[in-house]
């Protein structure tokens, strides 16, 4: 595994990603980070000086589970994620948005970020979430403001089989007059999945429509599960 974060991020599969994002709206990248980098992630959460916010799934009708928000600044490893994926997947999302006839997102993520704090989303979404046995999260879009942007990333930081069992990372298409399709995306710890926020455009027989996503995770059959929610654009 290349030593730092921007260089794993730039040795991925990125044809391969971007077609499975086209085809199904999610792409897995194999591992980015290695175990000991997960665990230091994971143990942040017993801190509170990484984070500006805490929530409780169940007090919102969330789920069953807790996350916390970090806080400006961000921690090296999340700001390296953040700022080396970002490129890749705004190529991406730039292509759909020429499908869908939107407007272009900017190339670095630093640009975006300034176009965020204009709309008045100045705080930052990347989280950390933590599962114990029972709880679920779900389904949802991370969606903080008028400004979204279409793609983001999970992370496992937990073992699976290891550290819990069940916890899979779900995701939901909603097609217009048809039914909801569902898919299971199994990852390994360090390994990150790739989706769509809310829309992704699809070819269909009349031209380019729009399909709905969702996001969440089944209920944790056991042990407790750690993951991090790469999220692109700050919020209100």
């Amino acid at each position: 595994m290349p030593k730092t974060i921007a260089d794993r991020i730039a040795v991925l599969d990125w044809p391969g990603i971007a077609g499975a994002l086209d085809a199904h709206g999610s792409a897995t990248t194999g591992q980015i980070l290695s175990p000991k980098e997960c665990a230091d992630l994971a143990a942040l959460y017993q801190e509170d000086a990484p984070f500006r916010s805490r929530v409780v799934m169940a007090r919102h009708g969330f789920g069953s589970g807790e996350y916390k928000y970090f806080a400006v600044p961000l921690p090296a490893p999340i700001a390296a994620l953040r700022e080396s994926l970002y490129p890749r997947l705004a190529e991406i999302a730039n292509r759909w948005q020429a499908r869908l006839g939107g407007k272009a997102y900017p190339e670095r993520h630093g640009d975006y970020l300034k176009q965020c704090h204009a709309a008045g989303q100045k705080r930052p979404a990347p989280l950390l979430l933590k599962y114990e046995s029972g709880d679920y999260n779900c389904l949802h879009q991370d969606l903080y403001g008028e400004l979204a942007f279409p793609l983001q990333a999970t992370i496992l930081l937990s073992a699976p089989d290891q550290d819990f069992t069940g916890g899979e990372f779900l995701l939901t298409e909603q097609r217009p007059r048809m039914q909801s399709r569902g898919e299971v995306v199994t990852l390994r710890q360090g390994e990150a999945v790739l989706f769509a926020v809310n829309q992704r455009p699809v070819q269909g027989k009349r031209g380019t429509y729009r399909v709905t996503m969702r996001h969440g995770v089944s209920r944790l059959k056991s042990g407790r599960r750690f993951s991090l929610g790469i999220i692109f654009h700050d919020a209100k």
